[in-house]
């Protein structure tokens, strides 16, 4: 019988416990390690053989590898052979896609974990393809419909940007850590507030944490 090793990284403890269950329900698959951290993950990748990667998008952002877009394009440049399979809430098409471009093998929506682990460990077993579906947008507003046909505007690269500021970093901050000019953070923060129809970063910051949108 095959056996497949498996990485968790995420940076809550009861997300690792709980996804380290699901892995070992299967004996097909062997957990060989776990990160609650961007450079944690990265060594563990370097120094043992990894066929799976279980990951959370949004990880601590201080390690060079970052989190979210960053990250995932950095393991499948580096680690081609390692399959992935990302842990989200995020529900912005665009970002999907991206994921999806980027070699990934399934994006799996963290309310539905306990399902659609067991149905991608079970196709990867098989060699079969893992399904998964772009979920539809949801709101926690009564005008949720217009709300997140907005945020649906946004491109990965704004995206990105606002879930950064959202984690309290500032614009050089984010500069530093996507190796790109201030200038052009500042340009892409104002066109996705615009896209967003709010004027100020307070509404900005009231706006993306009423609505949960980067969790």
């Amino acid at each position: 019988m095959e056996t497949f090793n498996v990485v968790i990284a995420d940076d809550h403890p009861i997300v690792l416990l709980g996804v380290r269950e699901l892995v070992e329900r299967d004996q097909r698959f062997r957990v060989v390690g776990e990160a609650v951290g961007s450079d944690e993950l990265i060594k563990l990748l370097e120094t043992r053989p990894v066929d799976l990667l279980i990951t959370d998008f949004n990880m601590p952002a201080e390690s060079p590898y970052g989190d979210g877009l960053k990250l995932v394009e950095y393991l499948t440049r580096h680690f081609p052979k390692v399959r992935v399979l990302v842990l989200t809430m995020i529900s912005n098409p665009l970002i999907l896609t991206r994921l999806q471009e980027l070699g990934v093998l399934a994006v799996i929506q963290k309310n539905q974990l306990h399902d659609e682990i067991a149905a991608a460990l079970k196709a990867i077993a098989k060699g079969s393809p893992v399904r998964w579906q772009t979920p539809a947008p949801t709101s926690v507003v009564n005008d949720g419909a217009d709300l997140d046909e907005r945020f649906s505007r946004l491109s990965p690269k704004e995206h990105e940007i606002l879930r950064l500021f959202v984690q309290g970093q500032g614009v050089n901050d984010i500069a530093r850590h996507l190796n790109r000019s201030a200038k052009t953070i500042s340009t892409q923060k104002i066109s996705a507030m615009r896209k967003l129809e709010v004027s100020s970063d307070q509404e900005l910051l009231t706006y993306c944490i009423e609505r949960n949108l980067f969790n």
